[in-house]
């Protein structure tokens, strides 16, 4: 029943601005409903005790008046002033940074916005510490939740719809994100690191990441590449290839994880995943390459290793 309480998906870490709000909240609320059930149990059995009486009546209808209606009325209104106060705060449309979240089936599209331009990457969010970021969360297809418990509230991805969300980190680390809504055959594989840095480490982390993949044109594992038709969905910028469907390639090893924050990024996970990619990951769009073996699958491997 505590397994939410622990790790890196641990929702009572308070490592954001908006997540300790959240978790004042729920504690406030807790209390309160200790408070109102041990008080109601108290009056049954004071009630039991007493036995009914003629002369209780008036005491009786006070009692329903003023702890059956005006109490709780005063109680829970106070309350939803102050939940609807938590939500205007997580809901702002201003921050000191945009990054722009699309939920696709089933990884994260993740862009970026800066004075330079749009900087595009995927299932992996990196944010600076102490800096307010506001989301703007889409959806390709279905509806997806984007959550990272550690850091702030959840927020309903929609298609045909921008919501907003605003996560303010205050403890650097790697903290898990992930899909909070049932979207299909991968929802429960659909995860998400969220790495709060230093400023400067992030400042230097988001210019690397606006440059092209550097390569040379001739390299043998991009051959292979686009060979296999893999720049049809993917992009790499600084290349031919410029797919739109798949996740963006341009910097792939500098993430932590593969498939969507299911898997170390090694040679041999990313090998695994594109020859055995279902098993790896059940109904996802992109087709498995059995055929790839030997020198030719090394080569491409090494290729995908080295774009960081």
């Amino acid at each position: 029943m505590l397994s939410g309480c622990d790790g890196r998906h641990n929702w009572m870490a308070g490592a954001g601005e908006e997540s300790a709000q959240v978790k004042t909240l729920f504690i406030v609320l807790m209390i309160g409903a200790g408070v109102i059930w041990s008080a109601v149990v108290g009056a049954a059995i004071y009630a039991h005790k007493r036995g009914a009486h003629p002369n209780l009546e008036r005491e009786a209808r006070q009692f329903v008046i003023w702890g059956g209606a005006v109490l709780p009325t005063v109680l829970v209104g106070a309350l939803l002033v102050w939940g609807l106060i938590i939500l205007r705060d997580i809901t702002a449309d201003d921050g000191d940074l945009t990054v722009r979240v699309d939920g696709e089936r089933w990884w994260w599209r993740v862009i970026y916005e800066t004075p330079e331009g749009d900087v595009i990457t995927a299932n992996e969010i990196r944010l600076s510490i102490g800096q307010r970021a506001l989301f703007r969360l889409t959806a390709d297809d279905v509806i997806h939740s984007f959550w990272v418990p550690a850091l702030g509230g959840k927020m309903d991805m929609i298609p045909g719809r921008e919501t907003m969300l605003t996560l303010t980190p205050q403890t650097l680390g790697s903290w898990g994100g992930l899909c909070a809504e049932f979207c299909g055959g991968a929802h429960a594989l659909m995860r998400f690191d969220a790495i709060v840095m230093e400023p400067e480490a992030f400042d230097k982390w988001l210019a690397e990441q606006a440059e092209p993949a550097k390569l040379s044109a001739d390299n043998p594992g991009f051959e292979v590449f686009q060979a296999e038709g893999c720049g049809a969905c993917h992009t790499i910028r600084g290349t031919d290839a410029q797919g739109p469907v798949g996740p963006d390639l341009t910097h792939l090893a500098s993430r932590d994880k593969l498939g969507a924050g299911m898997w170390d990024m090694t040679p041999t996970n990313m090998a695994r995943w594109i020859t055995d990619t279902h098993e790896m990951k059940p109904d996802i769009d992109m087709p498995p390459y059995p055929h790839l073996n030997g020198a030719r699958l090394d080569t491409l491997v090494d290729f995908l290793m080295r774009l960081e």
